[in-house]
């Protein structure tokens, strides 16, 4: 791994012990995390991934990846929220000089990107029923998402949409939330992620300027890459929960005094082997899951500088994409059937280690599991196991999530 002290460090200790100490109570009383999010904007977290050629940090996907892991330990709705965005960013890589020039600015300058992809239903899949159409006073926006987690926090929202209804095919327009016709609706009614801002923005009539608009060619370099980054992204987030479950086990154990008389000799439990044991398999497995993520952001890094020397990044290439470009999507599909599994285990036995006392909502140690499996949840696990039997027997390269809509047969 290349070093994190190699960009400005933006999660000092300091701010992550902060965010961390109100992350149960925002969780209990809904309180959406307005305020430190705003810290981390002014200290341009939402930077990190600008190339150092456009003045920004120029960390690696491994670097930010080790950032977001550690911001969701601290809160792990915070770090969830920023998907949209870094999202944005990572596409920004593709995007025609004139694209680059007006928005890698916007985000120096402390400005985020929600994201508005998804529709609750009503269009097939591979097509959208939300459009950008050019009329006589310009390109104009309409329709409706869900799921638009980051948005209610963030200066703008990229927003998929088609330029016929319900025709396959896509652009993003990029539109500010304040704008007039943009109505954000904080209505996600999940157990688990409440403070993600993941409900409801509808466009009426919104303007779109021509250098909002993003194109996006399916089967490019950019598809496959940010398919890919998205789920990489979650897998972090599913790591700094399992680590904050072991935080909270491991302090609830060192400081508890209670014990039953069916444990080893009466002793406290911090020091019954049982209670360590479940502890120390704890630990492994949050360690396991920690180096697979990481080790499938070296594989991004390392698929995006084999495309940079291919030239696949333009957005003119039309040749054949280097092998080495599928690698992030097939090693994420692996992660996911593992990682997730090994961080709801995680989460699940944190009550092993203390009594009926550690159900008590007011401690909120429910939201790490609640969280976890809210997560993996995004994709079936199941299609992505398939996937990777079909590469295993057949050499079939996967095919990155990029689609959700009512099924054609």
């Amino acid at each position: 791994m290349t070093t994190t002290t190699d960009h400005p460090r933006v999660l000092e200790p300091e701010l992550l012990d902060e965010i961390a100490a109100g992350a149960a109570e925002r969780d209990l009383d809904r309180v959406l995390p307005f305020a430190q999010v705003r810290s981390l904007d002014q200290r341009r977290f939402g930077a990190l991934r600008v190339p150092a050629e456009h003045g920004g940090p120029g960390a690696s996907v491994e670097e930010l990846i080790v950032e977001v892991i550690a911001l969701a330990q601290a809160d792990s709705n915070i770090a969830h929220l920023y998907r949209g965005h870094f999202g944005f960013v990572e596409s920004l890589r593709f995007q025609p000089p004139e694209i680059q020039h007006a928005w890698y600015p916007v985000v120096l300058g402390g400005g985020t990107v929600g994201n508005a992809s998804t529709e609750r239903g009503g269009n097939a899949l591979g097509s959208l029923n939300t459009t950008v159409t050019e009329t006589e006073r310009g390109w104009v926006l309409n329709g409706e998402k869900f799921y638009t987690t980051g948005t209610i926090f963030s200066d703008y929202t990229r927003v998929s949409a088609a330029q016929d209804p319900g025709v396959p095919g896509r652009r993003f327009a990029v539109v500010p939330v304040q704008a007039s016709g943009v109505t954000v609706v904080d209505d996600w009614d999940g157990f688990g992620q409440k403070l993600t801002g993941t409900g409801t923005t509808r466009f009426e009539n919104v303007s779109v300027p021509a250098l909002n608009l993003l194109n996006r060619d399916y089967g490019s370099h950019e598809a496959v890459h940010e398919a890919a980054f998205f789920q990489l992204y979650l897998l972090a987030v599913q790591v700094g929960i399992a680590q904050a479950a072991l935080r909270d086990a491991a302090a609830t154990v060192r400081r508890r005094t209670r014990t039953f008389n069916t444990s080893a000799a009466g002793a406290a439990f911090k020091d019954d082997p049982l209670i360590q044991q479940i502890v120390g398999r704890m630990s492994a497995k949050a360690f396991a899951a920690k180096a697979t993520v990481l080790e499938v952001a070296r594989i991004h890094d390392q698929a995006l500088q084999s495309g940079l020397q291919a030239g696949t990044h333009h957005p003119g290439y039309r040749g054949e994409l280097p092998e080495e470009v599928y690698d992030p999507e097939l090693a994420v599909e692996k992660a996911q059937v593992t990682v997730h599994e090994l961080v709801l285990e995680v989460t699940q036995e944190l009550f092993q280690t203390v009594g009926a006392s550690a159900t008590l909502r007011t401690k909120g140690l429910d939201r790490h599991w609640r969280n976890a499996q809210t997560v993996a949840t995004h994709n079936p696990t199941v299609f992505r196991a398939r996937s990777i039997g079909d590469y295993e027997i057949n050499r079939t390269l996967p095919e990155g999530l990029n689609a959700i809509g009512d099924s054609r047969n």
